[in-house]
């Protein structure tokens, strides 16, 4: 017990800070895999897992967190690998069990047992082994970065050609649609913009016809007026009151029409 407290205060320590510094320490776990029983513990066989905490002694709550000594007493630990029901569980089996496994048991296909079986598998190594081992594990990662960087440039380029051969293709596409539909547009709003233009014009010159048309009615009508006033005997002032042209306009249409029954 002594010698857990002693370890547990050199991660406390390491995070001691030069200059200004609040004190504020990170969680720390104290895990003993103990391969003996505390004498004060062997009245309870079945309880092989301890959570240490600092607590109050009357009230038993927690006076500190972020401090946790934990012990597995090993011996107590008696289940078999068909026992094994929680991860926990699991992990003492493991641990209780590592040095005489020659495989990871189908219970424990895992991927956390798998990954501790082989980096238990390389601290069984001898020296010679073990160099051996980080020789060749630097070899694959050479080669891996060879492949990946190989993959990653051949898509690089890939995208970069597929992007450029899309775009040039999407642009051909998008240039035809969109004459197509600027002449459909560009036909319709013409037609469109000529039957306006052609009705305004058409509706103008109807109207400028019809305007002469009633002109040159009203003027024969008035040249009738001025003719039969004339013959009847009314004078040209008299003529001029009634029809609203001048005296000018008046002696022209009779001239024009030789009144023979103008009066002297």
């Amino acid at each position: 017990k002594d010698r857990s407290i002693f370890y547990s205060t050199f991660p406390i320590t390491d995070q001691a800070l030069l200059g200004d510094w609040d004190f504020e320490l990170k969680a720390v776990y104290l895990i003993a895999i103990l391969n003996f029983v505390f004498d004060d513990n062997k009245d309870n066989p079945d309880k092989y897992r301890y959570d240490v905490m600092l607590t109050d002694i009357e009230t038993h709550k927690i006076f500190y967190d972020k401090l946790t000594f934990i012990y597995l007493e090993m011996p107590k630990f008696t289940k078999g690998v068909d026992e094994l029901k929680t991860r926990f569980e699991k992990w003492m089996y493991v641990i209780k069990n590592l040095y005489r496994l020659d495989d990871i048991p189908e219970k424990l296909r895992e991927r956390i047992f798998e990954k501790m079986f082989a980096a238990a598998e390389v601290a069984n190594l001898s020296k010679g082994e073990y160099f051996g081992y980080l020789d060749n594990f630097q070899t694959a990662r050479d080669f891996k970065n060879c492949v990946d960087t190989a993959l990653s440039d051949g898509l690089a380029k890939g995208l970069a050609e597929g992007l450029e051969k899309g775009l040039e293709k999407g642009l051909k596409k998008g240039l035809k649609k969109g004459m197509e539909k600027g002449m459909e547009k560009g036909m319709e709003k013409g037609m469109e913009k000529g039957m306006e233009k052609g009705m305004e014009k058409g509706m103008e010159k109807g109207m400028e016809k019809g305007i002469a048309e009633g002109e040159a009615k009203v003027a024969a009508e008035r040249e009738k007026t001025v003719i039969k006033s004339y013959q009847v005997g009314l004078q040209e002032e008299m003529i001029a009151a009634i029809t609203g042209l001048n005296l000018e306009d008046i002696r022209t249409i009779l001239e024009k029409n030789k009144c023979i029954f103008a009066p002297k």
